[in-house]
Formats: C-alpha cells, sequence, structure tokens
C-alpha cells in the first residue's frame, strides 16, 4: 500500500469512528507505530485531522489554515462553471495528442468533457469513458450526424463528427457523474488503451493526484492499468488541493496538462517528478455548452 493510500485509510477511519489510536492503525495496516506517527504527522500538517496523545481525532475543520486543502466534493453543474477559458485552453492542448485510428480513455471531468467536444472531428476513435455526460456528447452529435436534420455538433476547430466507436462503462454514479465502482472496474481492466485522459481534483508533490471520492480513487487506479500513458487535465487553481484519496503519484502519470496561471516555482517542481508538463495559455472565456 502506498504511503499516500494508508493515510486516505487513516482519513476515512476518522470520517468513522472520529478518533483513533496509534496501536490500532498498526495493526489495521499492519506497519510499524513510527510509520503511524509518520503519516499523522503528515495528515496534521495538511489539516487533515488533529493529532492527540496516543493518536488522532477529526478536527472540527479539516481544512481551516492549511496551504493544501480537503474538500467537498461539487456537482457537475456547479464544476462545469468554473475555470472555463482554463479549460478549453487545457482542452485544445490535449487534443493535439490524439491521432486518428487511436483507443483512448476519458474518466468522468468538466475538463475532460471538454475535451470530448474537441474530439468529435478525429476520425476512426475508440473512446472509452466512465462518464454519461462524456459518452452524451459522441451519441448526440452521430444522432444529428444519421437523421440529417439539426446540425451536427461542431469541434472546437468546425469539423463535423467523425466516424467513432464509444464504450460507456457501467457502475454507480458519484456527484461529479463518474460511474465507479466493481462494474466500472472490471470493465476497465479487460482494456488495452493507446493512451488516457484522466482529471483530477487537486496535485500536489506529496499527495499527488487526488480525488474527494475514494470508489473513484480506486476507479482512477483501475484506469492507469489500461494504458502506458496517463495524461491529467488539472487547472492551476488543483495545484497543493489535497482530496481524500490519491490515485496517482506524480512519477506514474506521463503528462500533465494545466493552465499558465500556475506559477514558475510550481512548474519546475513537478518537472522533475513527471515526464512531461504542458501549460496551456487561456484566451477569452466560452460560453457553456
Amino acid at each position: 500500500m502506498l504511503a499516500a493510500q494508508r493515510r486516505a485509510g487513516i482519513v476515512s477511519l476518522l470520517d468513522v469512528s472520529g478518533a483513533v489510536s496509534v496501536t490500532e492503525l498498526a495493526a489495521h495496516f499492519g506497519v510499524s507505530d513510527m510509520t503511524i506517527r509518520r503519516d499523522l504527522d503528515n495528515l496534521a500538517a495538511h489539516g487533515l485531522i488533529a493529532k492527540v496523545h496516543g493518536g488522532a481525532v477529526a478536527p472540527a475543520d479539516a481544512a481551516a489554515g492549511s496551504s493544501a486543502r480537503r474538500s467537498e466534493e461539487p456537482g457537475f453543474p456547479v464544476k462545469s462553471a468554473q475555470r472555463q477559458a482554463e479549460k478549453e485552453a487545457i482542452a485544445a492542448a490535449a487534443v493535439q495528442l490524439v491521432q486518428p485510428g487511436m483507443s483512448i480513455g476519458l474518466s468522468a471531468g468538466t475538463t475532460t468533457w471538454a475535451l470530448a467536444h474537441r474530439l468529435l472531428g478525429i476520425g476512426e476513435l475508440t473512446v472509452v469513458t466512465n462518464s454519461p455526460r462524456i459518452a452524451e456528447i459522441f451519441h448526440r452529435s452521430a444522432e444529428q450526424a444519421r437523421v440529417g436534420g439539426e446540425a451536427p455538433e461542431q469541434t472546437a476547430a468546425g469539423s463535423a463528427p467523425a466516424d467513432q466507436t464509444v464504450i460507456l462503462t457501467g457502475g454507480v454514479r458519484t456527484p461529479s457523474d463518474a460511474l465507479v465502482g466493481p462494474i466500472a472496474n472490471q470493465a476497465l481492466r479487460s482494456l488495452h488503451l493507446d493512451l488516457i485522459f484522466l482529471g483530477a481534483h487537486g496535485f500536489a508533490l506529496e499527495a499527488g493526484f487526488t480525488t474527494p471520492n475514494l470508489e473513484e480513487a480506486e476507479t482512477n487506479r483501475t484506469w492507469l492499468q489500461t494504458s502506458p500513458r496517463a495524461v491529467v487535465l488539472a487547472d492551476h487553481s488543483k495545484w497543493n488541493a489535497t482530496a481524500l484519496g490519491t490515485f496517482a503519484e506524480l512519477a506514474q502519470i506521463h503528462t500533465l496538462i494545466t493552465d499558465t496561471g500556475l506559477d514558475d516555482a510550481a512548474a519546475d517542481a513537478l518537472r522533475e517528478q513527471l515526464e512531461a508538463l504542458i501549460l496551456a495559455e487561456p484566451t477569452e472565456t466560452r460560453s457553456p455548452r
């Protein structure tokens, strides 16, 4: 178990019981007391727990005063209205990585949703997603083209929809409209994709890429098994935001595409951990689709 996964488990136990001891945690995770104490020091430093003699308790406000934030997960409509210019710039950079005939994966998320609109004109794609909203983009565009009535949805570049295969996993729906859980994971484990694009609630040097939903974190870890190339799409506001569950260490991700709002020091630190960092330049804010 990765340290970040163990720490997410500690927070989860605290959410249930309200208090845990070092001895209990060491037995539960099969590690030493010293390892647990280091975990508690880390979690306390991020404002996720409050240390007490011999253990830890859940703080009244876990995020208060911390440079890294543990956040609740807002719904899709709320997130889709935030940072639209940044998301469109990131999507425009991401689509450059996709070639006709590829098999790609798109996890649920508002930035991957923005990318999906730009993929409509790329031919012979196979697109796997655990997002009903993303699947609907391709379905609606294909239906419009087939009936010949309303003009088909266009990509940002103005291309017409292309011949594509879209596979939607099953699963349990989260507040962010991701399908997660054993059914989604089982479907993903049998796939071999050229490239996957993942959203993230936050990213940080130590915590890596995180999400507030533990089942979504597990499904995102399963996504990583489907392809040797993983690309995370996350705007700069998610830097140093730490949610409950880590789904990837920085070094597990091939490319991070964020925007030029990321400060230079953060960019330099990330380049030391990632194979590639792309900084997209936002332009004007686009109207919601």
